[in-house]
């Protein structure tokens, strides 16, 4: 539903389209009839940013991991399967690749039923994997982590292997952008180490107008993204000694300049941030997978969790400034891009298909 999703899906694509293959990027939300997919976007982005107790809510009743039954999201999935279908056909495609959990249910339905004669190999974009992610029907999971891909393959009993997370090769490297980005922090707050404060594409977040002065304060530069979110822009942008650069269409450079992300998601920036050679730390995460995501990240050493202003403040302490911490803490980051998602996809694509993996 957020700008993540697209972002893995369009970097396979490009990987897919430099190795002279054919692919195709569908929103399973514009599948689905009666204008359910866009109802559905906004449904989500107004809770997350005005109500976030009730996606909270909705988390446990239809996401959070455990034994208990739970509502399915197949039913609402299966809405998409005849445009989804005829897209399969029109294409000759020889996989299919969801990269959001509603997608998933759909082809893992499909596959079950024997309607999808093409495999399916889900990429699992969350640090935490929600049951919704999970369904027998699909062929491979890709996931982010050794302990993700462990816990899919003990819930399913079907392949699921770990490549690390998706992310655009410019990351890694970075670009001459950031040159002019640094001489931008140095203008704005000369002396400061620059810490990039993530809100997402929709600039979602709890008290950011508070964290940003918080930082401001205590000898930072707080950079905050506010996203497409123009009235938190213009809130933010009046604080003295906060910096709220707008819509960032660099953001290789722009993470490549920083000293460190406040992430709230455990999301797509924050990955890209690991990538970049940039220390992450969480704070006031969003409810549910974005809760989980951030507490996951730390358990696994790649981030820190701050669970006050003042945990903040020790973590951006310790990890702006140079030497063996942050090195360790980059290092960590960095190991966990252990594989290439689309040679599994690929490899899936020419496996012979295995027909339908459960009963209708």
């Amino acid at each position: 539903m957020g700008s993540g999703h697209d972002t893995v899906a369009a970097e396979l694509a490009r990987r897919a389209r430099a190795a002279g293959r054919e692919a195709h990027v569908v929103d399973v939300l514009a599948l689905l009839p009666y204008g359910l997919g866009a109802g559905l976007r906004g449904f989500y982005q107004g809770a997350v940013r005005h109500c976030p107790w009730v996606y909270a809510g909705i988390y446990d009743v239809f996401l959070r991991p455990g034994s208990r039954p739970r509502p399915s999201g197949t039913p609402l999935a299966r809405l998409a399967s005849d445009r989804l279908m005829r897209l399969v056909r029109e294409t000759r495609a020889d996989v299919v690749v969801p990269v959001f959990h509603l997608a998933a249910q759909l082809t893992g339905h499909l596959r079950a039923r024997g309607v999808l004669r093409v495999p399916s190999a889900v990429v699992v974009v969350d640090f935490a994997v929600h049951r919704q992610w999970l369904h027998p029907g699909n062929d491979l999971h890709l996931c982010v982590t050794r302990e993700a891909a462990d816990e899919v393959g003990r819930a399913l009993g079907r392949p699921a292997e770990a490549t690390g997370p998706v992310v655009a090769p410019g990351f890694f490297t970075g670009g001459p952008g950031a040159a002019g980005w640094r001489r931008r922090f140095e203008r704005h707050g000369p002396g400061r180490p620059a810490v990039l404060v993530s809100a997402g594409a929709w600039g979602a977040g709890a008290e950011l107008a508070g964290t940003a002065r918080l930082l401001a304060a205590h000898g930072f530069l707080p950079v905050v993204l506010c996203g497409r979110n123009e009235r938190l822009r213009r809130e933010l942008s009046g604080v003295p000694g906060v910096l709220t650069p707008g819509w960032v269409s660099d953001m290789p450079e722009l993470l490549h300049a920083c000293a460190a992300l406040v992430d709230n998601a455990a999301g797509q920036t924050a990955v890209q941030a690991l990538a970049a050679g940039l220390p992450v730390v969480g704070y006031r995460p969003l409810p549910g997978h974005g809760a989980e995501g951030v507490r996951r990240m730390a358990a696994l050493g790649v981030s820190d969790h701050a669970p006050d202003e003042a945990g903040l403040l020790r973590s951006l302490t310790r990890l702006t400034e140079r030497g063996p911490v942050r090195e360790r803490r980059i290092a960590a980051g960095r190991a966990l891009f252990r594989g290439d998602a689309l040679s599994w996809i690929v490899r899936a694509s020419t496996s012979p298909d295995t027909g339908p993996t459960q009963q209708p």
